[in-house]
């Protein structure tokens, strides 16, 4: 006789109002990964702080989209923690460049909270860090 083992199936992430999220950060992934790669390819010296944080913010977007889409435990736990790092970014970031705006001689992702974006910088985090805790405590 031999013995199978199960694989424990998987939590899906992107049920409902998850995949809203997986929509939104996948928008975000492109919007933050095409400006700064343009703006880092045509004019990195006028602003390189700004652009390098774009870059950053599109690569923790592309985490966070794929563990979404991963799902399982493990995947929510990662999300989650780069969410809050998101969050904070975001914050410091944004407050950042509304206290010293020489700093930045122009824009990034997170600017002013993510106003270039409609403010979806800030958002977005928030929604994620709440589905993630919600979708933590069905699963157990």
């Amino acid at each position: 006789m031999t013995s199978v083992q199960e694989k424990p199936t998987r939590t899906r992430l992107i049920g409902g109002p998850g995949m809203l999220l997986v929509w939104f950060y996948g928008v975000m992934v492109v919007g933050a990964v095409s400006r700064s790669v343009y703006q880092i390819a045509t004019e990195f010296d006028r602003a390189p702080l700004a652009y390098s944080l774009s870059a950053v913010a599109g690569v923790v977007y592309g985490f966070i989209t794929y563990s979404l889409v991963r799902g399982g435990e493990t995947a929510r736990k990662a999300a989650q923690i780069c969410c809050a790092a998101e969050l904070a970014g975001v914050l410091i970031v944004g407050t950042w460049t509304l206290v010293d705006k020489s700093a930045f001689p122009d824009a990034t992702v997170w600017s002013d909270y993510g106003m270039g974006y409609v403010f979806i910088p800030v958002l977005l985090p928030l929604s994620a860090l709440y589905w993630l805790r919600r979708n933590r405590a069905v699963t157990q």
